[in-house]
């Protein structure tokens, strides 16, 4: 069984997988945006979109690795720039966000056995020149109101600065909300907030009105109110071996969605309707106020016809109805397979 399921699942995954590459328009479902092809990287974990170098995006791999944060171009897939946080023996980093000082946060609180009483949050500023270099950090030390937990969602709220974490767990996990400013002093108390299901990231878009959640196998989008989600819809999230990471792109107009493996595929779905940013949403509809072009186009038969925005409507369904069952095979065959790996790298490690 540890031997055949991890293949099995990487198995299942490629066949099904497939199924993506069939659609030609580029509206009809997520695409292949680029490949991670750093050897180096062979366990993204986290994405964020970088706010000071356009089309670049900020990595890192699962535990193993060491304190390092990966700069990758979308444009080549190469990295640009490698980043050693000080001082950190990183144990199990899960995530990163963006925050509105312009600081990245990177979350070592991966916890597969809920044994680990306190874990840690990283921060440090965006560096303005994409060079490898040393980074000093700032260590947060963090708690659960509920004691520990499995998380691997870390999200920084654009408007407020709080941070949140989703954790993560066969039966649903939490949603948890940091202090209003995190201390670099004593200990950052989270209070559960809300349940979610089984949560690998999640990522707030970049006017901070819309978060979205992905697991293996599902994403949605909530609005952001009150300090509090608000599910929306299910977005339509590619099929990856191990998709453990999401992030909105610069623009907020669409996801981009990681998965771990050498020479990872990152893919790109685009947003429509409430799905939407409020503030790509709004100017969204002041354009269309001001332009005085058609927005249908005519048909064969003289009729209107609209062609359906991505991931929602028509194309959900589409590119949903004919792969449940598969979904659902996936899910049981790379879940088990994923928990018996990482369960043997952590008693490997801890040994």
């Amino acid at each position: 069984m540890r031997t055949y399921l991890p293949a099995a699942a990487a198995g299942a995954a490629v066949v099904l997988s497939c199924a993506w590459a069939v659609p030609a328009s580029a509206d009809s479902g997520p695409a292949v945006a680029f490949r991670i092809s750093d050897p180096r990287i062979t366990e993204s974990s986290g994405l964020a979109a970088s706010r000071l170098h356009p089309g670049v995006y900020w990595t890192h791999n699962d535990s193993g690795d060491g304190p390092y944060v990966y700069g990758v171009d979308a444009a080549t897939g190469k990295t640009v720039a490698t980043l050693t946080m000080r001082g950190v023996h990183a144990r199990d980093v899960e995530a990163i966000s963006l925050g509105p000082d312009g600081d990245l946060y990177v979350a070592d609180t991966g916890d597969n056995l809920n044994s680990w009483p306190e874990v840690w949050i990283y921060r440090f500023p965006e560096p303005r020149d994409l060079t490898s270099r040393t980074v000093d950090v700032t260590r947060f030390t963090v708690r659960y109101e509920d004691g520990p937990r499995d998380a691997e969602a870390l999200m920084v709220q654009p408007t407020t600065g709080r941070v949140y974490i989703a954790s993560k767990n066969q039966k649903g996990g939490h949603l948890y909300e940091g202090p209003a400013a995190l201390s670099a002093r004593g200990v950052n108390v989270f209070h559960r907030i809300g349940d979610v299901p089984w949560v690998t990231d999640g990522a707030f878009s970049p006017d901070g009105s819309r978060l979205v959640l992905r697991g293996y196998l599902w994403s949605a989008v909530y609005r952001w109110a009150d300090g509090r989600p608000h599910r929306i819809d299910s977005l339509t999230v590619p099929i990856q071996p191990q998709g453990e990471s999401v992030t909105f792109t610069r623009d907020g107009r669409s996801l981009l969605y990681g998965s771990e493996g050498k020479d990872s595929k990152v893919w790109k779905a685009t947003l429509g309707g409430e799905e939407l940013p409020d503030d790509v949403a709004q100017s969204a509809g002041a354009t269309a106020r001001t332009d005085t072009s058609p927005t249908v186009t005519g048909s064969p038969g003289g009729s209107p016809s609209r062609r359906p925005t991505a991931g929602t409507g028509a194309n959900k369904a589409e590119n949903s109805g004919g792969r449940t069952v598969g979904f659902v095979l996936l899910a049981v065959i790379a879940a088990a397979g994923y928990g018996l790996r990482r369960l043997g790298r952590l008693r490997r490690r801890r040994d």
